[in-house]
């Protein structure tokens, strides 16, 4: 026998050993059975940021730097959009100015004052002509003071061509353009906090007494294949005259992963409790319309069942409505099963 013959009896070898072993390996089960879980009310429902808001133009002006795009992450403090400042700074030089000439009159008129009252002393002024440098004193005074006031409002103004985030969190939106023309009241970027975030569902008013005033909710996200338990829940006080509803709202876990504002969710109340008829997720096959699980018998035998599902109770049972009975079992793997199933019938 030559050495390729050799490798390819040896090969057959292996390959049959490791098929055979590979078969023998044994088809992890669990058994039907009833259990009681929640009995839950579902409503779709859309995640909102807990948290967000809209900054705008605080003076008038032409955006001169915009420093943060939509998706971006930005930090409490930062700087979004730069607005020019050439306007509001000769607005402080001007009131600068017109302290100091405030200031020079008011000097002014207080030596003025005390000459008074030393010529009163003296009897050269008569009482009116004291009272008058009194009074021009005080004009003075209250004319510096208003121009002190007026260069602060005009440094507070220029401060306002920064305009900087309130909170750390993610842009949202972004209104304006390097070159535009802004005014007070323009917005300019939305934001939101991602570490908030809630879920508003509408519940039909007959419900309300069902779902309680604290309610216990798990949120379904499909799009993530994920459920979280709520971190609180608040049922607002008010309802739609025209749909006769009320506004839920359902506040996540801070910092979920994944979750931002607009996804589509569900929300699972929990009105009660149930025994159902459960099976693992993971046990169900879907082939075109059918929808099944594999049965396995005490012989090891394994037979593809078609089970008509009711509601998922969670990321890991499904509810079966016919088509098995308590105390069989099932393969908790529907993949491997198939493959188990096609070994068997060759």
């Amino acid at each position: 026998m030559g050495m390729t013959q050799r490798v390819s009896v040896l090969g057959i070898v292996l390959a049959v050993v490791a098929g055979g072993a590979f078969a023998a390996e044994p088809l992890a089960t669990v058994p039907v059975q009833y259990r009681e879980v929640a009995q839950t009310y579902s409503a779709e429902g859309v995640v909102e940021a807990a948290r967000q808001s809209t900054v705008s133009a605080q003076i008038s002006g032409r955006v001169k730097q915009v420093l943060f795009d939509v998706g971006d992450t930005v930090k409490k403090g930062q700087v979004l959009v730069r607005i020019d400042e050439r306007e509001a700074a000769q607005a402080v030089a001007g009131s600068q100015a017109q302290v100091m000439q405030a200031q020079a009159a008011m000097q002014n008129a207080k030596a003025s004052y005390e000459r008074a009252k030393q010529l009163y002393a003296q009897k050269f002024i008569s009482q009116a002509g004291l009272d008058k440098a009194l009074a021009e004193y005080k004009i003075a005074l209250a004319q510096a003071a208003a121009s002190k006031a007026g260069a602060g409002q005009s440094e507070l103004v220029q401060g306002y061509t920064s305009v900087v985030a309130p909170y750390g969190g993610v842009v949202a939106a972004r209104q304006v353009e390097v070159g535009e023309m802004v005014t007070p009241g323009k917005p300019l970027m939305t934001g939101f906090d991602p570490s908030q975030m809630r879920v508003v569902v509408n519940i039909p008013q007959y419900k309300l007494s069902d779902i309680g005033e604290h309610p216990e909710v798990t949120v379904e996200m499909p799009s993530l294949k994920r459920w979280v338990k709520a971190a609180s829940v608040t049922v607002q006080p008010i309802a739609d005259a025209r749909t006769h509803t009320t506004q839920v709202r359902v506040y996540l876990p801070a910092n979920e992963p994944g979750v931002y504002p607009g996804m589509f969710v569900r929300a699972h109340f929990t009105v009660g409790k149930a025994n159902k008829l459960l099976v693992p997720a993971s046990a169900v096959v879907r082939r075109s319309e059918v929808v099944g699980v594999y049965v396995v018998d005490d012989k090891g035998a394994i037979r593809l069942r078609q089970v008509r599902l009711g509601e998922a109770t969670g990321q890991e049972e499904i509810e079966v409505l016919s088509g098995l009975n308590p105390g069989e079992k099932v393969a908790r793997d529907a993949v491997k099963a198939g493959m188990a199933l096609s070994r068997q019938e060759q």
